[in-house]
C-alpha cells in the first residue's frame, strides 16, 4: 500500500463522531446538525428538468475536456462575475469541466506537485481538509499558516519567510474561508501574484463559496479579479476552482469547474484523461442551466441573509459571534474548551457542532481553531432558529 496513506489524519466528522458516540443526548428534542456544510435548500427546479430531458446521454462516453456549450457558458459567467475582460478566457484554453471541487482539488495537487523536489504546498489553518491529504499523498509536506482574528482571519502572508516561499509549489487560498468565512482582498491577492512569479509557485483559489455573500451590489472579488486588475491576461500561475454545490444548492450534481493558466490546465487536462473523472453529457447540459441563471442564486443568498440576521440575534448577546464576509458558517468563541462544548451542547440539547480544533493543526504550540466551534446555517429557518435558542439556553446554563 502506499505508505503515504499512513500520514493521513482522522476526518474531522470521524473524530466527532468519536466525540459523541458515548453520549446520550437530552430526550425529546429533536436532533439539529450545525455540523455538516451540507447546503438544505431546495435545488432549481429548471436544473433538474435540464438532467430529466437529456437522459438519453447516458448512453455516450463523455470526454475529459467537456462539451464547448459548457465551457463556453462558464468563461460567459467568469467575465460577468469577476469584471474578466471579454475574450481573455479562451474556453477552449482557460476552462476545464471537474466533478465538484473536492476532486478537482485533489487531483490537481497530484499533477501539479514534483515528486522529486522538496516542495512545500501552504494552506491557511483551519482549513479544509482535502489540502492536507492531497498534499501528503502527492509527496508535498503541508505547511500551515494560521488565521487569527487579529488578522481578519487570514493568513498573514508578510510573515512568511523566504525560504518557505523559495520552497512553495502550491497555494491553498479559500475565499470566503471554510470555517471563518474570510475574504481575501484584492490587493492581497495582488501581492500574493508578485510573490508567484518570483518564486515560481501555483495559486490554487479555493472559490466555492463565492456566492454567498451579503452586499448585492459589492461581489466579493476572486483571483480571476486579481488577475484582471493587473492586466494578466494569461492569468500564469493562477487557477481558481468554482462548484454548483453551494452557488446553486446542487451538492449531488456533482460539478464544478477549474479556471486559469492554459499551461496548467493543459497538464492537468492530460492528468485526468488518465485518471478517468470525465463529466456525464446530461449532467453538462443541466450545469450550462445552472451558470446561465442567477436568479436562484439572488434567492439562494436572500435565504441565507435571513438566517443570519435572525441567528446573530439570539446568540451575539450570550456568545462571540459576528457576521463573516461570506459563505454559511458562523465561527464563534467557545467560553471553554470547544470539545467539551461540543460534547455538552450535544448532550444537553441535542445540536450537534463542529470543534474548531477538529478543523486546524498545531503549529508553534498553538492550535488556531481551539476554543471555536463551526457552525453551518445550512438547515431551514425555523430549524436555525431553535438551534440558536438551544444554544443561547446552553450557555446561560452553563
Amino acid at each position: 500500500m502506499n505508505r503515504a496513506l499512513d500520514l493521513l489524519q482522522p476526518y474531522p466528522f470521524e473524530k466527532l463522531r468519536a466525540l459523541l458516540g458515548s453520549v446520550q443526548p437530552a430526550a425529546g428534542l429533536a436532533p439539529i446538525a450545525l455540523s455538516i456544510g451540507e447546503p438544505k435548500h431546495e435545488s432549481p427546479g429548471f436544473v433538474a428538468q435540464a438532467l430529466t430531458d437529456n437522459l438519453r446521454q447516458l448512453s455516450v462516453y463523455p470526454t475529459t475536456l467537456g462539451i464547448a456549450p459548457l465551457r463556453e457558458a462558464i468563461a460567459a459567467w467568469c467575465e460577468r462575475r469577476f469584471t474578466v475582460p471579454s475574450g481573455w478566457l479562451d474556453p477552449a484554453r482557460h476552462i476545464l469541466p471537474v466533478n465538484g471541487t473536492r476532486e478537482a482539488l485533489f487531483s490537481f495537487t497530484q499533477a501539479v506537485v514534483d515528486r522529486q523536489s522538496d516542495g512545500l504546498v501552504l494552506s491557511p489553518n483551519p482549513f479544509y481538509q482535502i489540502y492536507e491529504g492531497a498534499a501528503l499523498l502527492a509527496g508535498a509536506t503541508p505547511h500551515y499558516l494560521p488565521c487569527l482574528e487579529e488578522n481578519g482571519f487570514n493568513p498573514d502572508f508578510d510573515a512568511v519567510a523566504p525560504e518557505t516561499w523559495r520552497r512553495t509549489q502550491i497555494l491553498f487560498l479559500c475565499s470566503p474561508g471554510n470555517p471563518t468565512g474570510a475574504l481575501v482582498p484584492l490587493e492581497t491577492l495582488k501581492k500574493l501574484i508578485a510573490l508567484a512569479d518570483q518564486h515560481d509557485f501555483v495559486i490554487a483559489a479555493d472559490e466555492c463559496y463565492s456566492e454567498l455573500y451579503f452586499d448585492e451590489d459589492s461581489p466579493p472579488p476572486g483571483l480571476l479579479s486579481a488577475c484582471a486588475a493587473l492586466g494578466r491576461s494569461d492569468f500564469k500561475r493562477c487557477v481558481v476552482f468554482h462548484s454548483l454545490s453551494k452557488r446553486s444548492n446542487l451538492p449531488g450534481l456533482r460539478s464544478g469547474f477549474v479556471a486559469g493558466d492554459a499551461d496548467i490546465l493543459k497538464a492537468f487536462l492530460l492528468y485526468r484523461t488518465y485518471h478517468g473523472c470525465a463529466m456525464p453529457v446530461q449532467t453538462q447540459l443541466a450545469s450550462i442551466a445552472a451558470w446561465n441563471d442567477e436568479q436562484h442564486v439572488r434567492a439562494n443568498r436572500d435565504l441565507y441573509r435571513s438566517k443570519y440576521d435572525a441567528v446573530l440575534d439570539i446568540l451575539a448577546p450570550v456568545l462571540d459571534v459576528k457576521r463573516p464576509d461570506g459563505g454559511f458558517y458562523l465561527w464563534a468563541r467557545t467560553p471553554g474548551d470547544d470539545t467539551r462544548f461540543t460534547r455538552d451542547l450535544f448532550a444537553r440539547q441535542n445540536v450537534t457542532v463542529v470543534p474548531g480544533s477538529y478543523l486546524s493543526r498545531e503549529v508553534d504550540g498553538g492550535n488556531p481553531g481551539a476554543g471555536r466551534v463551526r457552525m453551518a446555517l445550512v438547515a431551514p429557518l425555523a430549524e436555525c432558529i431553535e438551534a440558536a435558542r438551544r444554544i443561547r439556553a446552553f450557555v446561560r446554563e452553563a
